[in-house]
This record gives structure tokens, C-alpha cells and sequence, in this order.
């Protein structure tokens, strides 16, 4: 199928492109990057996206795999920051991405003589900014005021004693992060980018740029009548821009455990305004427990890892206000990511602004901060940067590989939508290697399927993903 990506297809990519001058080259494979890729693709442009490692390698795997709907902002004042997120949110849930996005019940439990008025006047001004960004309450309903007994059958996990209720409102979550950057990437694809993973990029010359194959270790000049550096984190080994990265922590939990299901926790940080802790539900039975918004100096790792501090911070929030205290023992897995920000000045990363930042220098247009929600409009900003092209932005309406009449196994759809029987025929490990670009174990354990969460069952699972990885490359040798 023309959305493909697998092994075979990237060899004679890349061949293509070292050969010819693309109209866009796009440095980075996350969220970011995809989309920008996806966008330039649908006017008419000749695509090609570079990746040093895999799709959604960094962070755009490693996020509270939430579609916002911009509350915070509000919170710190960012009113049109705000509309931006909630507008995007209604994109992806109900146009480009319903298969991958649902609507996720969070409650704000209240016990003893705690009283959250701001909290309550923020729900209700992110239920006005839904109205006005045009998503219906059929996808996303109100907010409201729930008694103790209902959010105990909400949350069967919460404290019952001095429980008064909760306050209950709606926002988006993702399936999986970094299923959505492959949906991108695979769209994109459809519409003729090409999509290289494995091709670092070791030096960026306004309109070329310098790339070394990684799997075979040979080297080549990628020309293109613009560059795109969507690095991420990573942006300012390429060019001189200055970032402050901040570390997102989340921790892997039982479900069952934290007694926490279908309803998500929003857990207000002790002696902190405006800061939350959130237990997150996932469909596989997990919970999600983050985030950390801490500063990081020093060189930036390819895959960041949770310090202890953190651990701490977290499962002591979380357990503020569940029945039976979390500890250490219960952490099944644990995962950070490092958020672009965009250096404004001093201050705590935490108060900086999410809004996105579109630099051009040296030739070169660079696209940081910004957050999942709203890649989209980032990548629509860096795309008009480049000049290349009149056409104006067609994503808005454009459906992701997938989107669309499903059915098959419940889980395979929620996760593959329309793609679900075919990816049931052929299992998960052939598809990711098949039509998904995953070129080792790693992508398929890590980034298309999420076993790696648990490095448990990650370990219990490798053995049957080697043999399907090597027997699908071998086909498609």
C-alpha cells in the first residue's frame, strides 16, 4: 500500500535522494517533524524527513499522551495559547484523528474542608473555550459537580474517608503517542514524502544537509530548496539556537493497584497553585502516573532516565488522596522525556510558555516548544516559513491512516482503527515491520507496540519479536 514503510521502501528512498534536490528537507521524526512533513507533502512539495533514529525516538513518545485543551494556559494567562490548544484538540478528536483520540473523564477530588473555586472557574472556562474552538459535547461533555459516592464509583481507588466529591471534567487522551507520529509519518508517506529513519544528519548547510546512513555507516548530501529543523530537544546541535530543556516524569502503575480505571486523577500539588499531578488510565490496564516539570542542564541524552527524586515526587502526590499509599515496589516501569523549550529568560522551566517558536537562520528554519496538541499548527507555521509555497494549509480536514469505519478485535481498533482485521490477519510484530517502518525490535517493542513500557513483559516478548523482526526483514531483503 502507498502508505507503507518498511525496510525495502526506505533503501530506495534514499537512493532517490541523493540523486535528485527536494523542494523540503525535514530533520527530526517526532510529532513535530511528521507533521511538518505531512503538511509540506499535502500542498504539492517534494518531501524528504530524516530521522537519527526512529519514528517518535524522543520525546513525542515519552508525553502524558494527552490532547489538551489548553486549561493551564488559561491559568498562566495565555488566553490565545489556550483557544490554539482547544482548537486543536477538536481537530484531531473529531477530523483527523478520531480513531486515535477519546475523551477522558478527570476528577479533581475534594476531600475534608478543601474548596477549589479556581479550579471549578477553570473547568468551566475550558468547557466555553471547547464551545467556541466548535467541539461538540457529544465528543467532549461539560463539566460538573459530582457527590462522594459518585467519584467513588468513578475512582473505586480514592480515600473514602472526608471524600465531599469531586469536580469532574473532560479532555482528550491518545492511545499512544507515538502511534500518532507513525500515522503522520505513514500519511505523509501516502501523499509522497519520504520517510528515512536511521539517517543522522551531522551537519546542516542552509540547503543541504550532510547525513551518514546509519545502518550501513555510509555517507551522503541530502540538497533541498529549504530545510526544516524540527530536532526537537536536539535542535541546537544543528544550529545556534538557545533551548532549556525541561524533564517530564511519568510512572507505570498496576490499574488495579492504584484502583484507578476509567477515570483520570488530577491531584493538585501541596503548598503549589495552578500544578498537578495526574493518574491517567490506559487501556491496557496501566495507569500513568506524572509529570515532573524539572530543569536540566548539561548534555542532552538520547533517552533521559526518571531519577529517584522524581519516583518520590510522584508517588507522593499520587497517594495524597488514594486508599492504599503507592510506594516504590508498585512502579512496573518509568519513563521521562525533555521538553524544546524556547530560552526566554529566567525563571522556572514550569512558568515558561508552551507557545511555539518558528526561528530562521542561516537559511535554516527551526520550529521548538510548542507541545502534542498542537503540532499540527506548528507544523503548518514552519511550512509557510519556508516560503516555498502559496498553497495554503490542507491538514486541518485531512484524515490519518486509519481514521475511518473500523472493525476487528476491540483492542487492534482502538489502536489501528480502520487498519485493525488487516493488522489482526498478519499480527503486530509483521505489521509494524511491514507497513510501519519499524527496521529492529527495539521499534517494535518500544515505539509501535509500547511493551517496553514494562521492561517485564518487555523481556518476556523479545524473543518472539526477534524471530518475526528477522524473518520479515529477510523478506523484504
Amino acid at each position: 500500500m502507498r502508505t507503507s514503510l518498511n525496510a525495502a521502501r526506505r533503501r530506495r528512498e534514499l537512493a532517490e535522494v541523493a540523486e535528485r534536490t527536494v523542494d523540503l528537507l525535514v530533520v527530526g521524526g517526532g510529532v513535530t517533524g511528521a507533521g511538518v512533513a505531512l503538511d509540506a507533502a499535502t500542498r504539492g512539495l517534494d518531501v524528504c524527513l530524516v530521522e537519527a533514529h526512529d519514528l517518535a525516538f524522543g520525546t513525542s513518545r515519552f508525553s502524558s499522551k494527552l490532547v489538551h485543551g489548553g486549561l493551564r494556559y488559561l491559568a498562566h494567562g495565555e488566553l490565545g495559547l489556550a483557544h490554539e490548544s482547544a482548537v486543536e484538540r477538536g481537530v484531531l478528536m473529531t477530523r483527523t484523528a478520531p480513531h486515535l483520540v477519546r475523551a477522558l473523564p478527570q476528577l479533581v477530588p475534594l476531600h475534608g474542608k478543601r474548596h477549589d473555586p479556581l479550579v471549578a472557574a477553570g473547568l468551566r472556562a475550558g468547557d466555553l473555550l471547547r464551545r467556541v474552538a466548535g467541539t461538540p459535547s457529544r465528543v467532549l461533555p461539560g463539566p460538573r459537580r459530582v457527590p462522594a459516592a459518585e467519584a467513588l464509583a468513578l475512582v473505586p481507588g480514592l480515600r473514602a474517608a472526608d471524600l465531599r466529591g469531586g469536580l469532574l471534567g473532560f479532555d482528550g487522551q491518545l492511545v499512544d503517542d507515538a502511534r500518532l507520529v507513525v500515522a503522520l509519518a505513514r500519511t505523509a508517506a501516502g501523499h509522497g514524502a519520504r520517510v528515512l529513519t536511521r539517517a543522522e544528519v551531522t551537519a546542516l548547510h542552509g540547503r543541504s544537509a550532510d547525513v551518514v546512513d546509519r545502518l550501513t555507516g555510509e555517507s551522503l548530501t541530502i540538497r533541498a530548496r529549504a530545510v526544516v529543523n524540527a530536532a526537537g530537544v536536539w535542535a541546537g546541535r544543528l544550529v545556534d539556537v538557545r533551548l532549556r530543556p525541561s524533564r517530564g516524569s511519568h510512572l507505570v502503575v498496576s490499574a488495579g493497584t492504584a484502583g484507578v480505571v476509567g477515570t483520570a486523577l488530577t491531584v493538585p500539588v501541596p503548598g503549589e497553585r495552578n500544578r498537578f499531578v495526574l493518574v491517567l488510565p490506559q487501556r491496557d490496564g496501566k495507569v500513568h502516573i506524572g509529570l515532573t516539570d524539572e530543569p536540566v542542564s548539561g548534555p542532552v541524552p538520547d533517552v533521559p532516565e526518571v531519577p529517584p527524586s522524581d519516583v518520590d515526587f510522584l508517588l507522593s502526590v499520587a497517594s495524597s488522596v488514594l486508599e492504599r499509599p503507592l510506594t516504590p515496589a508498585d512502579v512496573l516501569g518509568a519513563y521521562a522525556g525533555l521538553r524544546p523549550l524556547p530560552d526566554t529568560g529566567d525563571g522556572p522551566s514550569a512558568d515558561l510558555s508552551r507557545r511555539h517558536a518558528v526561528l530562521t537562520a542561516d537559511g535554516v528554519t527551526t520550529v521548538v516548544g510548542g507541545k502534542l496538541t498542537t503540532y499540527r499548527r506548528m507544523a503548518e507555521d514552519a511550512v509557510d516559513a519556508t516560503g516555498l509555497t502559496t498553497t495554503p494549509c490542507r491538514t486541518r480536514s485531512a484524515p490519518l491512516v486509519g481514521a475511518g469505519p473500523a472493525r476487528g478485535p476491540a483492542d487492534l481498533v482502538a489502536r489501528y482503527g480502520a487498519e485493525a482485521a488487516d493488522v489482526a490477519e498478519v499480527g503486530e510484530f509483521a505489521w509494524a515491520v511491514r507497513h510501519e517502518g519499524a527496521l529492529d525490535t527495539a521499534d517494535v517493542l518500544d515505539r509501535r507496540t509500547r511493551i517496553g513500557l514494562v521492561p517485564a513483559e518487555r523481556a518476556a516478548a523479545l524473543a518472539e519479536a526477534r524471530a518475526v523482526v528477522e524473518r520479515e526483514l529477510a523478506a523484504l531483503a
